[in-house]
């Protein structure tokens, strides 16, 4: 509830100025997490898996089922103004403080993606679907036709062959059936420190550069990188952005809003108009094959 004595036009204000922040705010993570909206408290995401191939005789094959339970976890920010600021007419300073809480709302899911796959080598933020890290070197699904335990953890720094040796593991990555999942791996994500490396793998011309070797790079124009500090500065993953379903979910119960509004008259400079924005979403983990660890 609103608090009635809380002048209307501030509250106006802030609803404004907090949507007008959140459509400007940069939002790398939704290249590497799928959104989706939560109906309930803690929902239960159920995948069928792959489908079976054709066969050249009739028989029926049945598709597994994988289960992933997904909650959300409540985020709020409060900013305040002073009655004696409004009186004043500073309601900018009220401005300022409401499109920063939501552009740090959007920044917080995007540093919590990139915090979130950065850990995907243990289960500080939960486990995989199949009950592994979601990095691991032990992927199998449970009651799947194909039980051969599959790798996408690598300890291998960014350099042109390196990627290549990451690049090929993606080709030979297989669904519940056996079958090849044939994704696209379009992405680079790197700690910053690792920029100057991936932009040569992704946008150079040339493969061997610093030297005379003229040899074409063959992944130019093929990849993107995307650079994040939320990375230990030696990680490095390949990603295959562009598919639908992706290495990461930002389960989402409530959009970022403004919650409450309040005065508080005790306080100093004539006492404080309060204003509290409220989300509540978690980030958990997707399909492990849609990444490969480079390097931790």
């Amino acid at each position: 509830m609103i608090s009635g004595n809380v002048p209307k036009h501030l509250v106006v204000g802030a609803r404004t100025g907090f949507l007008t922040a959140l459509k400007a705010a940069k939002a790398d993570w939704k290249r590497i997490a799928m959104p989706i909206k939560m109906g309930a408290k803690s929902i239960e995401l159920v995948d069928l898996g792959a489908a079976p191939m054709p066969k050249d005789h009739y028989t029926a094959q049945d598709m597994i089922e994988k289960y992933k339970t997904v909650t959300p976890s409540d985020w709020s920010i409060v900013v305040w103004i002073s009655y004696n600021a409004v009186k004043d007419d500073q309601t900018g300073s009220l401005e300022r403080k409401v499109k920063g809480a939501g552009r740090n709302f959007d920044k917080h899911m995007n540093d919590r993606c990139f915090t979130v796959l950065n850990a995907g080598d243990g289960q500080t933020y939960g486990a995989c679907y199949d009950g592994q890290d979601f990095i691991d070197s032990d992927h199998v699904d449970k009651g799947a036709h194909y039980q051969t335990s599959q790798d996408n953890e690598n300890a291998l720094s960014l350099n042109g062959d390196n990627f290549e040796t990451v690049w090929v593991a993606t080709q030979g990555f297989k669904d519940d059936q056996g079958e090849e999942t044939g994704y696209v791996y379009d992405l680079i994500v790197c700690h910053p420190s690792n920029r100057r490396e991936a932009h040569q793998i992704c946008k150079n011309e040339w493969l061997d550069w610093g030297t005379g070797n003229r040899e074409q790079n063959p992944w130019q124009g093929e990849l993107d990188y995307i650079t994040t500090p939320k990375f230990d500065t030696t990680a490095w993953h390949l990603v295959a952005s562009s598919e639908p379903i992706k290495p990461l979910i930002l389960a989402m119960r409530e959009e970022p809003a403004l919650q409450d509004a309040w005065f508080d008259p005790k306080a100093e400079d004539g006492g404080r108009y309060y204003f509290k924005f409220f989300a509540r979403y978690e980030v958990h983990y997707g399909d492990w094959r849609t990444v490969n660890q480079g390097n931790t």
